[in-house]
C-alpha cells in the first residue's frame, strides 16, 4: 500500500551551475537497455510533378539515411551523452536486421547483444520526405511475441549484464521483445542485482511493469492505461498517483508535449514547464526523455534533477528535424545561452542538424572553408561576398593538425579554438565547424550546400567538392580578392 498522496510542490529551482555539473556527470552512467529495436529510414528528395500513372506525387530521391530507432534510439541518446550502454534486443534474419546490427555496433561505448530470430522481420519504418514534410511512412514489421526459447536466452543475458550496469531501461514499443512475462522477469532480475528500473511503457496493462522505479508515459498513454481524464494538471496528477498505488511504481514521469512534464513520486509533485523554443519534429522525444532520466539516475542524480535535465533535452530534440538526440554539448549550451557568438561553433553532427532545420525553412545554404589563421580584411571581404549569395553561411575550419600538414610546422599562428571564435564573431558567418581532414570533402558531403565559395585565385574546376555540389544542382562561386591581402603576406610582415 502507498502512503498518503504526496504534496504538490513548486517546480524546483536548481541553480544553473548545479545543472551544468549534473550534465558533466552523465558520462559516468552505465545503463542496460532492453526492448524493441527498429530501423528508421529517411528518403529525402524533391517533388516537382504528379505521376502519369496515378494521382500521386513523384519523389525524385536525392539521398537516404538510416539510423537506429525504438530502443535503438534510446541507446543512441545515451551514447550521445557519453554514457556506457549494454543493449539487448532481437532482430530478424533480414537485411534490415543486418543494417541495424551494424549501426548499433558503430555506436561508441556500446556492448550489443542483438539476437537473431529466423523468419522474423526486423521492424523498419521508412519515411519519404520533401521540403521538410513527410509524404508517406511505410512500416515493415512482425509484432508478435519473440520465440519463447529466444526470450529465455535474452532474459539470461540481461540478468548477467544488469550486474555490470547501474540502471535497467525497458523500452517497450509492443513489437514483441517484452511480450508476455518477459518484462516482469527482467524487473525481477534487476531487483535481485539491486539495480533500478526505468520503463518507457506501452499499452493498457501496466501490471507487466509492476515494481519499476520509474515509468515515463506520455499524456495519451497515461489516459489509456488508467481510463482516467488527463485534461488538466490535477487530472494528470490523480492518474499518475493511481498508477503508483496500483502497481507499486517508485515514480511516474508524465511527458505532456507542449505543456512540459510532471513528476509524481514519494516526495511530492513537480511540474516542469516546456523548454522548447520551437517545435520541428516530436519523433523520438520520448526516447530522449527515458535516456536522460536513466543516465541521470545511474550517475547518482536525484529524480527531480534527472527529470529537469530530461525536460531540457526533450526541448532540444523537438527543435531538430527527424529522430534526433541531445548531446552533452547541446545540454551545456542550453544551460549557458549567454555564450553569444561561440554558439556558432559546433560539431559536425550539430552542423548537419542545424543545416537541416534551415533547409526545412527554405533557406539557401552556402559553404566556404579555409585555415583562417590570421583573420584579415581579405577574409572578411570573401565572407561577405559568400553570405550575399546564400541565406545561411557555414564555414569549414581546418583543425590545427590539418593546418600543420598543409602549411608546415610553424603554422598555425593561432589554435583552432581561437580561430573558430574569431570567425564566429563575424556577422556574415552563421556557423563554424572544424574538420580534421586535409580537405573539406566529407563535411561538404554531409551538409550538401547549395553554394560553394572559394577565392578567385582558384578556378571552378579546381575547387575541392565543386563537382559534388554541381552534381546535386548547386553552384560554385568565386569571390573577388583584395589585392595584397593574404595570410602568407600578413605573417611575413609580422615576422619582418
Amino acid at each position: 500500500m502507498q502512503g498518503p498522496a504526496p504534496a504538490d510542490l513548486p517546480t524546483p529551482e536548481i541553480p544553473v551551475g548545479d545543472l551544468t555539473e549534473a550534465v558533466r556527470l552523465l558520462k559516468r552512467a552505465s545503463v542496460l537497455v532492453v526492448g524493441d529495436a527498429m530501423l528508421d529510414r529517411y528518403v529525402y528528395g524533391q517533388v516537382q510533378r504528379v505521376s502519369p500513372e496515378a494521382p500521386v506525387a513523384v519523389l525524385a530521391v536525392e539521398r537516404e539515411l538510416a539510423m537506429p530507432g525504438g530502443a535503438g534510439n534510446v541507446v543512441r541518446n545515451l551514447t550521445a551523452l557519453g554514457a556506457a550502454v549494454a543493449f539487448v534486443s532481437v532482430v530478424g534474419d533480414d537485411q534490415a536486421g543486418s543494417d541495424l546490427t551494424g549501426l548499433i555496433g558503430g555506436q561508441p561505448n556500446v556492448e550489443p547483444w542483438l539476437l537473431v530470430q529466423g523468419g522474423r522481420a526486423t521492424t523498419t519504418k521508412t519515411r519519404f520526405i520533401a521540403a521538410g514534410q513527410q509524404l508517406l511512412r511505410a512500416d515493415h514489421e512482425m509484432a508478435g511475441p519473440i520465440n519463447a526459447r529466444l526470450a529465455d536466452r535474452m532474459v539470461r543475458i540481461a540478468a548477467d549484464a544488469v550486474a555490470a550496469t547501474t540502471v535497467m531501461v525497458l523500452s517497450d514499443y509492443q513489437k514483441g521483445v517484452l511480450a508476455g512475462d518477459v518484462a516482469q522477469r527482467l524487473i525481477a532480475a534487476a531487483r535481485t542485482a539491486g539495480r533500478r528500473v526505468v520503463v518507457d511503457p506501452k499499452g493498457v496493462d501496466y501490471a507487466r511493469y509492476a515494481g519499476a522505479d520509474m515509468v515515463t508515459p506520455n499524456r495519451a498513454e497515461l489516459a489509456l492505461a488508467t481510463g482516467m481524464k488527463v485534461d488538466t494538471e490535477e487530472a494528470i496528477v490523480a492518474a499518475a498517483q493511481h498508477l503508483r498505488a496500483t502497481h507499486g511504481f517508485g515514480a511516474v514521469l508524465v511527458t505532456r508535449s507542449e505543456d512540459g512534464m510532471t513528476l509524481v513520486d514519494g516526495n511530492g509533485i513537480r511540474h516542469f514547464p516546456a523548454e522548447a523554443p520551437e517545435v520541428h519534429d516530436v519523433s523520438g522525444a520520448g526516447d530522449t526523455v527515458v535516456a536522460v532520466v536513466a543516465a541521470g539516475l545511474a550517475a547518482g542524480l536525484s529524480a527531480p534533477v534527472a527529470a529537469r535535465l530530461a525536460n531540457i533535452a526533450a526541448g532540444i530534440v523537438v527543435g531538430k528535424v527527424g529522430t534526433a538526440v541531445a548531446r552533452e554539448s547541446d545540454l551545456a549550451e542550453a544551460l549557458t545561452p549567454e555564450r553569444g557568438a561561440l554558439r556558432k561553433v559546433v560539431s559536425r553532427a550539430t552542423a548537419m542538424e542545424q543545416v537541416e532545420r534551415w533547409r526545412r525553412r527554405g533557406y539557401r545554404i552556402g559553404f566556404t572553408n579555409g585555415c583562417f589563421d590570421l583573420l584579415h580584411p581579405g577574409h572578411v571581404h570573401l565572407l561577405e561576398q559568400a553570405r550575399s549569395w546564400c541565406d545561411r553561411l557555414v564555414v569549414g575550419l581546418n583543425a590545427d593538425s590539418s593546418v600543420k600538414r598543409l602549411k608546415g610546422e610553424t603554422r598555425p599562428i593561432q589554435g583552432e579554438a581561437a580561430r573558430a571564435a574569431v570567425l564566429a564573431s563575424v556577422a556574415s558567418v552563421d556557423l563554424v565547424s572544424v574538420f580534421e581532414e586535409d580537405t573539406p570533402v566529407d563535411l561538404i558531403k554531409l551538409l550538401r550546400p547549395d553554394v560553394l565559395v572559394k577565392g578567385a585565385d582558384y578556378t571552378v574546376d579546381a575547387v575541392v567538392g565543386g563537382d559534388l555540389v554541381t552534381e546535386w544542382g548547386g553552384q560554385v562561386r568565386l569571390a573577388q580578392l583584395l589585392p595584397g591581402q593574404s595570410t602568407t603576406a600578413t605573417v611575413a610582415r609580422i615576422r619582418g
